[in-house]
């Protein structure tokens, strides 16, 4: 088998982030459709295809994600680890937060399962660490919450999520990711867990070496 060119790789995912910038995309948005860390599209947009970007771990479930029957599915895992994990703590939760855009489905689903309200939460601007309750469904004030995301990264996203769930007067009890790309097993103290941990444990997955670290915790 010949070798793969590991430098077609980032040629692609340079060309897609620019593009999606070009349509006025976030390099959060962007972040969340390629299932990549805000520092990987930052060097993409930033450098292209000078040098290597950081260390990351390309995520892709597009087979799951066109499939409602899929989406389901794999809910019901969730769904499971979820009831695991309240078992051991002897919690219950009266609500199930979907991170927009990838989060919403796979909470839908959950709270449906579990019988609990639907909380819809939509990040605001690049940095994380805060964003906006979808008014159009559920409220979190006095509730144990459950909080859903496809992918986990620097946790920037998830940490907003967890700070404002509190403010609104809720209690965050259980973050929920399909992929872990971190070693943290709890995030600013509310457990965290997977159904995959996904991590590169030297050079990247992109090919060759990193020029920059990946912040996994």
């Amino acid at each position: 088998m010949p070798p793969r060119d590991t430098m077609a790789d980032v040629r692609d995912l340079t060309a897609k982030a620019s593009a999606l910038s070009k349509k006025g995309l976030s390099t959060r948005e962007i972040a969340e459709e390629l299932h990549l860390a805000t520092d990987t599209i930052n060097y993409l947009l930033e450098y292209g295809t000078e040098g290597m970007p950081p260390t990351d771990v390309k995520i892709g479930w597009r087979s799951i994600g066109v499939s409602g029957t899929r989406i389901a599915l794999l809910s019901e895992i969730l769904t499971d680890i979820a009831m695991e994990e309240l078992d051991k703590h002897d919690e219950d939760v009266q609500a199930v937060l979907g991170i927009s855009l990838n989060g919403i489905p796979f909470a839908t689903i959950m709270s449906q399962i579990l019988g609990t309200d639907l909380v819809v939460y939509r990040p605001v601007g690049d940095a994380g660490g805060g964003g906006a309750f979808s008014s159009n469904f559920a409220a979190v004030n006095g509730k144990k919450v459950i909080i859903m995301d496809d992918v986990m990264s620097t946790g920037h996203t998830i940490r907003g999520a967890i700070s404002d769930v509190k403010d609104n007067g809720g209690e965050p009890i259980l973050a929920l990711v399909i992929v872990n790309k971190s070693s943290a097993d709890e995030i600013d103290g509310i457990p965290l867990r997977a159904i995959f941990r996904a991590r590169s444990l030297g050079g990247t997955l992109l090919g060759g070496g990193p020029v920059k670290g990946f912040p996994y915790d």
